[in-house]
């Protein structure tokens, strides 16, 4: 008998554990896991702008100040243009035009601003490749490192020289993205904690103003019967012939007091009137 009862005790623990954890709260609150962002994606590398489609007709970085060219058919400049060339040339060009745009002189490709801007032409063209190839796992290491490594020079020139650091993110289009101070898990139990407790804080605040507005249609009935009382208090009290307490400047007080809000009230009507 006493195993058979102990076996019973047994499950309905059991079954009261099982009912316990099977509960589910009523709140209507739905969490949805977040989307992976993979590290060489545009919204965690910072680059505000992609690679910039060329024409295809800009000659290339060799060509573009020669004077034969300019002269020659139509034929022979073709070949000399990024269209009709491997990518690898239009990169160039890229390259020169994002150094351009932060160098500090014509042959500036040596200074911190210039690594950086051609940093930055490296990252949007793996970027690119990334998008049409996602499975390349050498460039998207390759890209991974370049992301670091920018990130670490951003971070050398926002400690010691400030402007500098503001004015390549302003000409490169980035935007710094530094790693976070601590590192958490994104769990859906913390998740669901912090909706529960928004949701929680939005039912308070909904609570207070309809009380409060509950409140301010009612002020405008207490300040007259509050004005009527006191006017009855002093009046009892003088025929009386006992201390007044109740004074003129409290009556007045209180009905310039009703006065102004009965006009505040009556200029608010139109408008909520033009609104309905």
């Amino acid at each position: 008998m006493n195993t058979l009862n102990f076996l019973k005790a047994s499950l309905t623990s059991v079954s009261t554990i099982s009912r316990h954890y099977a509960f589910k709260s009523d709140l209507k609150i739905k969490w949805v896991r977040p989307e992976k962002i993979p590290c060489f994606k545009p919204q965690k590398s910072g680059d505000m702008q992609p690679l910039r489609p060329f024409a295809g007709s800009e000659l290339l970085k060799d060509y573009t100040a020669s004077k034969e060219l300019e002269n020659a058919d139509e034929t022979v400049k073709n070949l000399f243009t990024i269209e009709h060339n491997r990518r690898r040339e239009m990169l160039e060009n890229f390259k020169v035009e994002m150094v351009k745009r932060v160098q500090r002189h014509d042959l500036d490709y040596g200074s911190m601003e210039a690594k950086l801007g051609l940093m930055t032409a490296q990252i949007r063209s793996l970027q690119e490749v990334m998008e049409k190839f996602p499975r390349q796992s050498a460039s998207k290491v390759f890209l991974k490192e370049m992301i670091d490594k920018r990130k670490k020079f951003l971070r050398y020139l926002r400690r010691w020289d400030y402007r500098r650091f503001e004015y390549i993110l302003e000409k490169l289009d980035l935007v710094y993205k530094p790693a976070p101070s601590h590192f958490h898990w994104i769990t859906r139990k913390d998740s669901l904690r912090k909706l529960t407790d928004i949701h929680c804080d939005e039912i308070k605040d909904s609570r207070l103003q309809a009380y409060r507005q509950q409140l301010e249609s009612q002020q405008l009935d207490f300040l007259a019967k509050k004005l009527q009382n006191l006017e009855f208090i002093r009046k009892e009290q003088q025929e009386c012939k006992v201390p007044i307490t109740v004074t003129v400047e409290q009556i007045q007080a209180v009905k310039k007091q009703y006065e102004e809000l009965k006009e505040k009230r009556k200029a608010l009507e139109p408008a909520n009137g033009e609104q309905d």
